[in-house]
């Protein structure tokens, strides 16, 4: 009986063969080669003479200040989409709990964001944007008497301009989440504090905060990479980085360097330092969770 079942013993490996070649081929294939390539220098010039050059690509970049200008945009940039995703986020999905008149439309017009795909909400933004004819400029000049701003020529603003509309495309995600969590969170508790004469808001910090942690957390490391690497929403709403390249994120920074200036092994080793980054905070944040998992 024993021999006879030896055949079966490669079956599960055969079953999962399809799924590891799609893998290796649009995965750990394109992610080596991309290694190879930042330690080349292969340019528009070099395209079919490239050599190896080391580290120099790498050099090359930590010793201009423009990467670290970038940096701190691509930061804060990650940082204001994220607070605004969950604040928003949380307060609609507690909102949206509750039984409200229409809630069941409410919940279908505020998923729509997420729902309608993202290269078309950025540019009916920029178009939003537009000092002359855009509708926030007319809101704010016709109906609340207000100076009109110029959203896409200056640089300031030219970047706060992408992240309202990244806030207004990601929050969604965070309100599902929430829905999702709070329906794990068993009503005993509720019940419980009651009796005991729970606030409300020692209920939403000792009770609901707490009970949706444990889904929120790995959304938040979900948004995070999502946002740090979120090349449409601002090449399109800047149209590419505008005014002056001023509002570019690491990300529209790479894209730039690769297919303008046809800098393609300086693109690479920029794309593996961001990889790195997002390496390095998936594992500071992992190691967070499990201490806090262990100290609970």
């Amino acid at each position: 009986m024993g021999s006879g079942r030896r055949p079966y013993r490669f079956f599960p490996y055969l079953m999962v063969l399809p799924a590891m070649a799609v893998m290796v081929a649009v995965v750990f294939y394109p992610l080596l080669y991309n290694f190879s390539l930042a330690t080349r220098n292969m340019s528009l010039y070099h395209f079919q003479s490239s050599q190896f050059v080391g580290l120099k690509n790498f050099i090359a970049i930590f010793s201009d200040h423009t990467f670290y200008g970038v940096f701190l945009k691509t930061v804060i940039w990650t940082v204001a989409n994220l607070v605004f995703h969950v604040l928003f986020g949380v307060t609609l999905g507690l909102l949206l709990d509750r039984p409200l008149p229409g809630r069941a439309v409410l919940r279908a017009l505020l998923i729509l964001p997420w729902a309608v795909p993202q290269y078309i909400s950025a540019l009916t933004w920029r178009g939003m944007f537009d000092y002359e004819y855009g509708a926030i400029n007319l809101i704010l000049k016709n109906a609340l008497h207000l100076m009109p701003i110029p959203w896409l020529s200056n640089a300031t603003w030219a970047f706060i301009a992408p992240v309202i509309t990244n806030v207004w495309l990601g929050f969604p995600f965070m309100m599902i989440v929430t829905l999702g969590g709070l329906q794990s969170i068993p009503a005993e508790l509720y019940e419980a504090a009651d009796l005991d004469g729970a606030s409300p808001w020692t209920k939403l910090t000792r009770i609901t905060l707490p009970g949706l942690w444990p889904v929120l957390a790995p959304s938040i490391l979900l948004g995070t990479v999502w946002t740090f690497n979120n090349l449409n929403v601002i090449w399109l709403v800047t149209d590419g980085g505008r005014p002056a390249d001023q509002t570019h994120i690491l990300t529209t920074y790479i894209y730039k360097a690769a297919f303008a200036y046809y800098r393609y092994s300086y693109a690479a080793a920029f794309s593996v330092i961001v990889f790195l980054i997002l390496l390095g905070f998936t594992i500071a944040f992992m190691r967070s969770l499990k201490g806090q998992e262990a100290r609970a």
